[in-house]
């Protein structure tokens, strides 16, 4: 059985412990260290990334989880979390800075102008079935970042609709993978579907 790990220092971890649980993917809600010992995945949720990145380094958590993910281990950075992953973000806060791409952060302004919209993922075929298969994915936005430039070691794995624009931007990338460290600017975690956490696991099993 997968075990994966849920980095929990504040922001929407349980939501994601909840649905890995449905999926029957064992986890470890992590806030030592020693807590990433046995693990075969990561995912650090959403949440406020200044807050999480200082908690992080405060708790000794900033240099092995940058170690694993330079090793080549599985990593999944929601919202806050790919803000964690960028290696820049314009913003002086601690970073983990093991992707190819730079980060704007609230991207798409306050927690009132937080939206759904339909995305089109390709990759999420690959795990997609029955009625799954070919529906959009509920791209949900709360106070989120976007992908302003990807780096040649990255590649976008999904983009923005044409009439969804930013700063006069159509197509923008709110996904992105780079081997096995994957980054979403929205929250698959609160949407109930869960095919872009049976994604990951397939990316951690690969």
């Amino acid at each position: 059985m997968t075990r994966c790990g849920v980095l929990a220092l504040q922001g929407a971890f349980i939501e994601h412990v909840q649905l890995l649980s449905a999926l029957g993917v064992d986890t470890v809600q992590v806030r030592r260290p020693d807590q990433l010992s046995g693990l075969d995945a990561l995912i650090i949720p959403g949440g406020e990334s200044t807050s999480v990145g200082k908690l992080a380094v405060a708790y000794g958590l900033v240099e092995p989880i940058r170690r694993m993910a330079q090793e080549g281990f599985p990593i999944w950075g929601t919202c806050a979390g790919m803000i964690l992953l960028a290696r820049d973000v314009g913003f002086g806060q601690p970073l983990l800075g093991v992707m190819d791409i730079v980060v704007r952060r609230n991207a798409f302004g306050r927690q009132v102008d937080s939206f759904e919209v339909g995305l089109d993922i390709p990759v999420l075929r690959t795990v997609s079935t029955g009625a799954e298969c070919g529906r959009p994915f509920p791209g949900l936005f709360i106070r989120a970042p976007l992908v302003e430039r990807l780096g040649p070691a990255a590649e976008a794995l999904a983009r923005l609709p044409d009439d969804v624009r930013i700063a006069g931007q159509a197509g923008a990338v709110v996904a992105a993978r780079q081997g096995k460290l994957v980054a979403t600017a929205f929250h698959p975690e609160l949407t109930g579907d869960s095919r872009f956490h049976r994604y990951f696991l397939a990316v951690a099993g690969s």
